[in-house]
């Protein structure tokens, strides 16, 4: 079972701010992925052409199963506002975080995460020398609890705040919903923290290591996929870089053919406390949020 995580850049890149639908499905269907995490994706927006990255994803891996949250509708850059679980099918206007597997996915579940508020964050206005004045995006995590060959997982995909501070708190939060939902449980995402503070928020153990951004060059490791408990075999994948984006993909296989790590089974490490949200039914797998 391969795992993939990357954060697309709503499907452009560094130097060509073209979405293109060619190109975006042939780099997913070069990962390979059985379960992809993706962050930054666009649904509807004018500035990757209105495409749904999710459904392109989704075709490129042979149809697979998607869930795609929206944590804000409108303009990223300009006017919107938080999205809420009654835009998860707007088809219009979307960006967020999606969640995609081949596996038949029993449930799928959706935590929505407060930003902290309007920050002063660099860069600096050279025409003012003051900071810029900006209201923290709405994060989101998305979990699906699907059956592989490998039995029961939930593997959940997060994007959190660039934001000092609110990103550990939204990462304390997303792990303790986590350990609320059925294990095995992996998490894959940009968490915009570095692995050495990751390591010591979650107490999980890094499936994955190596800089991830920024893509030509990259630096630090901002991008992770982890688990709190016992897994099977697990070795990482080394990806050749891909034809977009400003971040690198991470990716692991679990199960034969994969080694132990260190020669020995991934250890438990329990995360503190457990919340999850009220459920509600949708047609197909079921739905909790």
């Amino acid at each position: 079972m391969r795992l993939v995580t990357w954060n697309v850049l709503h499907g452009r890149t560094m130097g060509d701010a073209h979405v293109d639908a060619d190109r975006f499905a042939d780099a997913v269907r070069a990962l390979d992925a059985d379960v992809l995490a993706l962050q930054e994706v666009d649904r509807g927006q004018p500035r990757s052409d209105s495409i749904d990255l999710t459904a392109l994803a989704a075709e490129a891996m042979g149809g697979a199963s998607a869930c795609f949250v929206p944590t804000l509708i409108g303009d990223p850059a300009r006017s919107w506002r938080p999205a809420d679980n009654r835009d998860l099918d707007a088809v219009a206007d979307g960006y967020g975080i999606a969640l995609l597997s081949r596996y038949p996915v029993q449930r799928w579940h959706v935590l929505r995460l407060a930003p902290g508020g309007a920050r002063r964050m660099p860069p600096v206005d050279p025409e003012t020398g003051m900071a810029h004045r900006l209201s923290e995006e709405p994060r989101a995590a998305v979990a699906a609890t699907i059956r592989s060959p490998l039995g029961v997982f939930t593997i959940v995909c997060t994007h959190l705040s660039f934001v000092p501070g609110s990103n550990i708190r939204q990462l304390r939060r997303v792990m303790r919903w986590m350990h609320g939902l059925p294990g095995p449980r992996i998490l894959m995402g940009d968490l915009n923290l570095p692995h050495t503070v990751v390591r010591r928020l979650t107490r999980a153990h890094a499936l994955a290591h190596g800089a991830t951004f920024p893509v030509m060059q990259p630096m630090v490791q901002i991008d992770h996929i982890l688990s709190p408990d016992p897994l099977p075999p697990v070795r990482q994948i080394r990806l050749a870089r891909p034809p977009l984006s400003d971040h690198l993909p991470l990716a692991v296989e679990l199960g034969r053919g994969a080694v132990h790590r260190r020669g020995r089974q991934w250890e438990h490490a329990t995360a503190d406390g457990a919340d999850t949200e009220g459920a509600s039914s949708t047609a197909g797998a079921g739905w909790e949020s």
